[in-house]
Parts: structure tokens; C-alpha cells; sequence
């Protein structure tokens, strides 16, 4: 008899408990949804977009059936390659061909290496099979980013580090002022003078300072003792990781006014943070729908992933990634005015 009115008690509280509700039936299908979109439509060698400068008409055919986007050029440079959005740039010259990758995958830039080699052999054997003297085709091979040595983790490990910044700044954050809350703290201090917006000042300031020393920590770490690969200044590194704690620690804030409980804090991280990892890069999005990147671009940590990557890993200077650090202070500003509205909850005045 007392097992079943617990076990009513709980059923009861959890259905009176609609956001609990909520992660446990429909947070996993949304991120269930996002894991077989994202994996099923990853860009490959089929998608790729390939500039052509003097190359046989055969090849181009072949890789068309392959389901190539080859454009013609009048000549191979690596700024059109950029420019231009390619995935890589051929010319041809007699029996030379030259092959320049973007890289920004090096998973798909093999795949489409392998896939180019093998058009241009197939032609090859498919001439002399005719009995025409065609000369074996010899490739050289040069990248805008990278090397042939570059790996998958090398295009990762910038994201990562901008994702451990935003995760744990707004966790902590979200959580500190939410038992400044439930201590009855907020209640105390918004019964004095102090306006809203000193209040959020001197939050952001507090946790701040903190969420600067974590970011320069694990910036250190990351590129001096793991060596993880810095193509571009350190200084901007640290300076969109800055942005990007910042962001964070305004969005923690901001959202633990919404929450009553550490466990309802936590439970806006399968909705406001996994939904972030998907898009910030770790999946290519060029080749993406038009709506996948859309949703994309309205998260914080696209931006902030594009820029370190950008720097990390392309090796890019602040007028590259300005624009993105431009968008990163419009969030936190953005979140710093909805934190002085949410606590008109607390006081008006």
C-alpha cells in the first residue's frame, strides 16, 4: 500500500512537471532527428564543387557521373578556389595535372582525391585500350589549408575548444545565480537601490572573471601542451573565446531566471547546447539544405567555431573573422537586455 502512493506521488509530481515531461519524450527525438539528418547528409566527394582549367573533356563527363559540380576557369589560382567556394581546383597541362584541395574536410578532400585519380585513370586505360597512345596522367597535389598530413581532429579541436568554453561557462553561471535565487540572495539584493541593470553588470563582471582565467587555461593547454594546431595568433584565439564565454555566461544567466531548480537548469542543455554541437561545424554545412544552414546561423557557437577555426586552423587575420566576433557581441548584448527585463519578475522599477 505505501509503494503505491510513492509510486503515485512520483507519477503525479512528474506529470504536473510538463518541462521534465518534455526532455524525457521529446528532447531525445529532437536530438535522435538532428544525429540522422546531419549523419545522413554529411558532404562527400559527390557533392563536391570542382573548378576545371584545360581539362580533358572525358574527365569532366566522368566526374559529372559522378555526381561533380565541374565549373571551366581560365586559369588555376587559389584565391578563385577560395573566392568561389570550391572544394578544389584541376589543371591540366599535357600529361601533368595539378590538383589544388580546399581541405576544410580532410575526409572528403581523400575521397575526392581518390575519386579524381580514379576519372583520369579510367580515361587513361580506357584510350590506350583503343589503341591510342596516351600517356600516363601524373598528378601533383597542393592545399589551400593543411597538408596531406592533416588529419580530421585538426579541423575539430577548434570547435571543441569553443564548445568546453560555452559549455561549462554557461552551466556554471546558469547554476551560481540560480542558488543565489533559491538562497533568497537575488530577493535581498533587488530590495535595495541596486537596478537591474547594475545587477547584471556586476554578475557578468563576477562570473566573468573566472570564465576569463578558464578560457586562457584551457587555450594554453590546448595549443602549448597538447599541441594542438595554431596556424593563425594565438591573440585571437583567446579573443573569440572571450566573446564566446561571454555569450555563455549571458545565456546561462539569462536562462536559470526560467528555471527553479539546478535539475531544470540542466535540463536546458539537451535544447540549447547539443542542438549548438551539431551545428558548429564538426558536420560540413556547405553542402547542406538551405534551412539546415539557416538554423545554423542563429546559434552562438557557429560563429564562434568559425572563427577559431578560421584562425587555428586556416590561418586567417582579424578582418576574416571580424564579422563573426561582430555577431558574437550582438548576442551577448542581445541576452544582457533580456536579463534586465527578465527581473522585472524579482522588482519594478
Amino acid at each position: 500500500m505505501r509503494i503505491r502512493a510513492l509510486i503515485r506521488r512520483i507519477c503525479e509530481q512528474l506529470l504536473r512537471d510538463k518541462r521534465t515531461l518534455a526532455l524525457l519524450f521529446l528532447a531525445p527525438l529532437l536530438v535522435l532527428s538532428l544525429m540522422y539528418y546531419l549523419f545522413n547528409h554529411t558532404g562527400n566527394a559527390a557533392d563536391a564543387k570542382i573548378g576545371a582549367v584545360n581539362l580533358n573533356p572525358k574527365i569532366v563527363e566522368m566526374m559529372q557521373q559522378q555526381g561533380m559540380e565541374v565549373i571551366s576557369y581560365e586559369k588555376a589560382d587559389k584565391d578563385i578556389l577560395v573566392n568561389e567556394h570550391l572544394d578544389a581546383l584541376l589543371e591540366m597541362q599535357d600529361s601533368k595535372i595539378h590538383l589544388i584541395l580546399k581541405n576544410s574536410d580532410p575526409s572528403q578532400s581523400k575521397a575526392l582525391q581518390m575519386k579524381i585519380s580514379q576519372a583520369a585513370a579510367a580515361i587513361s586505360n580506357f584510350s590506350q585500350n583503343q589503341g591510342n597512345a596516351a600517356p600516363n596522367l601524373t598528378f601533383t597535389t597542393d592545399y589551400v589549408y593543411g597538408s596531406a598530413d592533416t588529419t580530421y581532429f585538426d579541423t575539430l579541436s577548434p570547435i571543441l575548444i569553443g564548445f568546453f568554453v560555452f559549455f561549462f561557462v554557461f552551466l556554471i553561471s546558469g547554476i551560481g545565480l540560480l542558488r543565489e535565487r533559491t538562497t533568497g540572495t537575488m530577493e535581498r539584493l533587488m530590495s535595495t537601490p541596486v537596478r537591474r541593470g547594475e545587477v547584471i553588470i556586476g554578475y557578468l563582471v563576477g562570473y566573468g572573471i573566472f570564465a576569463f582565467i578558464q578560457t586562457v587555461i584551457i587555450v594554453i593547454y590546448a595549443t602549448m601542451v597538447l599541441g594542438m594546431n595554431m596556424a593563425g595568433s594565438i591573440w585571437y584565439v583567446l579573443l573569440t573565446n572571450l566573446l564566446l564565454a561571454f555569450v555563455a555566461l549571458s545565456l546561462g544567466i539569462l536562462l536559470s531566471t526560467f528555471a527553479s531548480s539546478e535539475f531544470q537548469m540542466v535540463q536546458f542543455i539537451p535544447i540549447v547546447i547539443i542542438p549548438q554541437i551539431f551545428f558548429a561545424g564538426i558536420f560540413p554545412l556547405d553542402h547542406m539544405a538551405a534551412w539546415v544552414q539557416v538554423i545554423a546561423r542563429i546559434m552562438p557557437l557557429y560563429y564562434g567555431a568559425d572563427a577559431l577555426k578560421d584562425v587555428m586552423y586556416k590561418g586567417l587575420g582579424f578582418g576574416d573573422i571580424a564579422l563573426d566576433l561582430g555577431v558574437l557581441v550582438l548576442f551577448a548584448a542581445l541576452f544582457i537586455v533580456l536579463n534586465i527585463l527578465a527581473l522585472k519578475k524579482y522588482r519594478k522599477l
